[in-house]
């Protein structure tokens, strides 16, 4: 190359080489996600499980942290296998101040509540440090917690309801049972709840390969209630569902979890 350049007496330009980027258990090349797309294991070249820009836009990645993140590896001719888990602590931090914080429960049981006060809807800031606007969420004597969350109650225990009260909980069923005990702020367990709802999914992309094996249980979805302020949201919007994790809206009634 350099031999015709200097035949033609012209300007030797600087060559870099610099290997191929690539994520454990994330196929980068064309010719192996073209065939997946074709038997139908993934959507499209933007399926959030894929490592292309559409793909890692969709998910929620934003620019700025895929450039971060590229800049941080410099250039190597070696083989290089970043953790993706890199770059989701690079987009972490550029989500945290500009996302709307959010009620959603997983599985949804409901919770009957006794000698509740007389509480029709609570003000609520969309974000604990920045200057994002606050919401005001309706509340009444029944609500809905995660089912997760719920295995984990004992008869007798006293748990707060984020942002609203401690109750203490007397009977576990298909319903919770429980009492209002006070509205002071204690060290106890604290959980999410939603009052009026919107059915919501959440799709879970995983790992794609696992030991060079494609991996069926990639795609996760999990359906639950999420809050009615979701209702004002756009597609794309970007939220952080308390104690679940960031996500972003995908449709009107599907979000994708960008990450924890």
């Amino acid at each position: 190359y350099y031999a015709i350049l200097d035949k033609l007496s012209l300007r030797k330009p600087l060559v870099i080489e610099f290997s191929r980027l690539e994520f454990e258990g994330m196929p980068v090349s064309k010719r192996k996600i073209k065939p997946l797309i074709e038997e139908g294991k993934v959507e499209g070249w933007d399926d959030p499980r894929l490592p292309t820009l559409i793909a890692l836009k969709r998910r929620g990645i934003l620019p700025e942290a895929i450039r971060e993140f590229v800049l941080s590896l410099g250039f190597t001719k070696a083989d290089t296998k970043a953790p993706f888990d890199k770059l989701e602590a690079i987009n972490r931090k550029l989500l945290d101040p500009i996302s709307i914080r959010l009620f959603f429960v997983s599985n949804p049981i409901k919770m009957i509540i006794d000698g509740m006060p007389d509480i029709k809807s609570i003000k609520v800031k969309n974000h604990p440090d920045k200057d994002l606007g606050t919401r005001e969420i309706k509340v009444s004597n029944q609500l809905f917690i995660s089912n997760n969350d719920a295995k984990n109650l004992k008869v007798g225990e006293e748990i707060r309801l984020l942002e609203l009260f401690n109750v203490r909980i007397d009977k576990i069923d298909d319903v919770i049972h429980a009492t209002f005990t006070s509205r002071e702020v204690k060290q106890i367990p604290k959980i999410q709840w939603v009052n009026e709802y919107v059915n919501t999914k959440i799709i879970i992309p995983k790992q794609l390969y696992i030991d060079d094996k494609f991996n069926e249980q990639s795609l996760e979805i999990v359906e639950g209630y999420g809050e009615d302020y979701i209702r004002n949201l756009e597609i794309g919007s970007r939220v952080q569902f308390i104690r679940f994790g960031f996500c972003i809206m995908d449709t009107k009634e599907r979000f994708i979890l960008t990450h924890k």
